[in-house]
């Protein structure tokens, strides 16, 4: 593809993108999206034989976005001393992350063409936030070995993790359409869930030795 059909090719992707998040699947025409890139209708079929196909690509193409999630859970420092702030601050990151407006926006989307397009969602939960998942599962693997967690099931511990930290904001995002949660409010959820969460897997610790009771016997 030289540099002129590249360019044309972003330009469309990033129209059927702007369109499909504004419209919807069904609400969107190639047409709508000709307009959109400033090029010919023929220039998008040229690209992508259907809408099908210009739908598929855009949603696979965001999970590339993962990568900095997984850059971000792939290496929390085994310190027990620091290991809640270092979850938390983990916690705050994975949340900004995942709460990005656009990020909900198109998480809505997929849900909504899930019945339609059931390959389509699931390579997208496999490749984006189950990767993420994984990489979190290791690391708790990782904090485990070394003593710092109690975990039998990582994989099972990594989602109560995500759903201690997501539950509240994106559920309110899908039902009522995407409110922006402040700072403040997205710490709150971090830091909340992050003492949760080790309530119910930190390894406690070993109990203070207590020193001999004084002698009591008599000369």
């Amino acid at each position: 593809m030289d540099s002129r059909s590249a360019r044309k090719h972003q330009a469309i992707l990033e129209a059927a993108t702007a369109v499909f998040l504004d419209k919807g699947y069904a609400g969107t025409s190639m047409d709508d999206i000709a307009r959109l890139a400033a090029v010919s209708k023929q220039t998008v079929y040229k690209h992508f034989a259907d809408k099908e196909k210009l739908f598929a690509e855009i949603v696979l193409a965001t999970t590339d976005r993962v990568e900095g999630v997984i850059d971000l859970v792939s290496d929390i420092p085994a310190d027990a001393a620091g290991l809640e702030a270092e979850l938390t601050r983990v916690a705050g990151e994975f949340l900004r992350a995942l709460t990005q407006p656009q990020v909900l926006r198109l998480r809505r989307l997929i849900i909504a063409n899930a019945d339609a397009f059931p390959e389509l969602g699931a390579s997208w939960y496999r490749q984006g936030f189950e990767r993420g998942l994984a990489s979190l599962a290791g690391s708790f693997r990782r904090l485990a070995e070394q003593g710092l967690l109690r975990i039998d099931d990582p994989m099972l511990a990594a989602d109560h993790f995500a759903g201690l930290l997501l539950w509240i904001p994106v559920n309110q995002a899908m039902f009522t359409g995407g409110p922006v949660h402040t700072e403040a409010e997205l710490d709150h959820y971090a830091e909340a869930g992050v003492r949760v969460f080790l309530a119910a897997y930190r390894t406690p610790a070993p109990p203070a030795s207590r020193p001999p009771l004084p002698s009591t016997a008599t000369a």
